[in-house]
């Protein structure tokens, strides 16, 4: 009997543990512990006939090399998914990297910013980029991606991993750690390139086979899957005005000699970035004046377009080139868009049968073309009063009227749309597109996005001012970038300048302002996995008193304190 019960025990000991997996289609498998979420990857039928290339792990995003350690729902992600989006364009961008570093071990490759849905790079060689080299370039990556390589992860502490950077030759890296408030620092390596782990990666070279390489100005764009068809690269987006914008804010990064994360946070550190703020924001009015000198010198000009998406900044900009256009002996006089509403039953509706206050088409075109013409001419026109509450027109309007030397400024998402003002000659109008076209990056191989400087700065304004929590602000975010693509991006080389509102010390400012507004979106929120990728570049800078901010700053418009009336 004491034999086969020790024989009872035995067995029981050998059982392997298992765990509950919940997939996609809500089906539930047995996983063992200890083993990653790739082995369920055969019970899960693709999607369009793409491979999954990370998941969504109880709303946090992960690599497919997962391991959980308790049962959990897991639902895996393709490249039609922004996560799974993000994973390929981090890998890709690694893969560059190396095969850079194989071909030219004394280059340096330099990220700047986005492209269409590319990234433009600078390569610093001892010949100029040429189709020949970026033929070289991708041959390279191809041969990577054929060897079907898996990336190498590592976790160390925050000491090993500033010397290992040191020692391989990764000081701007090492640099960026000093500030990191953690003492565990994931490594991501690809060959002898290695890298911070910045999120999810691919489960191997082999499923980055999508790509393209094209020469734009004196460097180059890598070229992502189409969002729509990721079986082909996408198509190099000419945007040459952009592009400049970009260019000259690179420029002032290097006035200010602050072109990355770590670079900012020494600035912030040795206590001369106040000298620092002082300077960037002579830059802005500098630019400005440019702006206001370019209207004044086109006498024909009687109206001012202001256009750009979210958060960058559009009614501090429209008051602070008010002030130097009075400067130059204009008198300047603003015509507000809201005014021009159609009453709500004449609102087109969207595809999911909402009103759809965005569209051009909400506005009574006819009326406000009229009215642009009229003053022009010289009458007085009666403007109409829009009552948001009601939906409708009040029956009361304010008499308007103006001289030869005052000018007309409106702001509004579809300035630079020519069907917004069809009725008015090219010569009478200027045009400006003003967005934060993020100027920082975290080192010469990851970029910030344009969009996270706009969403934080967003998310920061409407807590203080309109009493939306960051969650609110998330979920919003999606039917905003949708706008902006449709009524905003397609008309933005049409502008006659381009204003860049973002300041490079503005993440500083706004990490501890931000953070804890992120920190309060719970784990089930659907908004979860983007705090999450949010928090996670806000931890890799210092922080920066709110006061060092000037009052005429257009980061005031969304952090409090600014001399401007709103």
């Amino acid at each position: 009997m004491k034999e086969l019960q020790e024989n009872k025990v035995e067995e029981i000991s050998d059982e392997k543990e298992m765990l509950t997996i919940t997939i996609n289609d809500g089906t539930s498998h047995k996983l063992e512990h200890g083993h990653p979420i790739s082995e369920l990857l055969d019970k899960v039928p693709q999607q369009e006939d793409l491979p999954y290339i990370c998941a969504k792990i109880q709303n946090d995003i992960h690599s497919l090399d997962f391991v959980p350690e308790m049962d959990c729902r897991v639902e895996f992600l393709n490249y039609k998914s922004p996560h799974g989006r993000d994973c390929y364009r981090r890998s890709l961008t690694l893969v560059l990297a190396r095969a850079v570093m194989e071909l030219y071990r004394n280059a340096r490759l330099a990220i700047d910013h986005s492209i269409g849905n590319g990234f433009y790079y600078d390569l610093f060689t001892d010949v100029p980029v040429s189709e020949k080299i970026l033929e070289y370039i991708k041959t390279k990556m191809l041969e990577i991606v054929k060897k079907d390589e898996k990336f190498g992860k590592k976790t160390m502490t925050r000491s090993e991993a500033i010397a290992l950077l040191n020692r391989e030759g990764y000081p701007e890296k090492a640099r960026l750690l000093k500030n990191l408030n953690t003492d565990k620092v994931g490594i991501i390596s690809c060959w002898k390139y290695i890298d911070l782990d910045f999120g999810p990666m691919v489960p191997s070279t082999g499923y980055l086979e999508v790509f393209d390489l094209k020469q734009y100005a004196q460097g180059f764009v890598l070229l992502f899957p189409d969002n729509n068809d990721p079986g082909v690269p996408s198509e190099v987006r000419r945007q040459p005005k952009i592009f400049q914008a970009y260019r000259e804010s690179k420029n002032w990064g290097k006035i200010l000699e602050v072109n990355n994360v770590g670079r900012l946070n020494e600035t912030i550190k040795d206590k001369t970035i106040s000298d620092f703020i002082k300077t960037a924001e002579a830059l802005h009015s500098k630019k400005i004046q440019e702006i206001a000198d370019e209207i004044t010198r086109r006498t024909s000009c009687r109206i001012v377009l202001i256009a750009g998406p979210s958060s960058s900044g559009k009614t501090t900009f429209s008051k602070r080139l008010c002030t130097h256009l009075k400067v130059n002996g204009l008198r300047p006089v603003a015509l507000s868009l809201d005014n021009y509403f159609l009453d709500r039953a004449h609102t087109p509706r969207d595809e999911d049968g909402e009103y759809d206050f965005e569209s051009i088409y909400a506005l009574d075109l006819e009326l406000f073309n009229k009215h642009l013409k009229g003053l022009l001419e010289g009458h007085t026109v009666q403007i109409p009063e829009f009552d948001f509450h009601t939906g409708h027109r009040k029956t009361e309007t304010d008499p308007m009227r103006i001289n030869e030397d005052q000018i007309i400024i409106i702001e509004g998402i579809h300035g630079l749309n020519d069907e917004l003002t069809s009725s008015i000659p090219a010569s009478c109008k200027f045009k400006i597109y003003i967005s934060a076209l993020t100027q920082l990056v975290i080192d010469d191989y990851n970029r910030i996005a344009t969009t996270d400087t706009r969403l934080i700065r967003r998310t920061v304004r409407d807590s203080k001012y309109r009493g939306y929590s960051a969650e609110d602000t998330i979920n919003r975010w999606e039917s905003v970038r949708r706008g902006e693509e449709r009524n905003i991006f397609p008309f933005q080389e049409c502008a006659d300048m381009v204003f860049n509102s973002a300041v490079p010390y503005e993440w500083a400012v706004l990490r501890p302002i931000a953070e804890p507004l992120f920190l309060d979106i719970p784990p089930e929120s659907s908004s979860y996995p983007m705090a999450r990728r949010i928090l996670k570049t806000l931890s890799f800078f210092s922080t920066l008193d709110p006061k060092e901010v000037p009052p005429t700053s257009i980061l005031r418009e969304f952090i409090g304190g600014s001399s401007f009336q709103y």
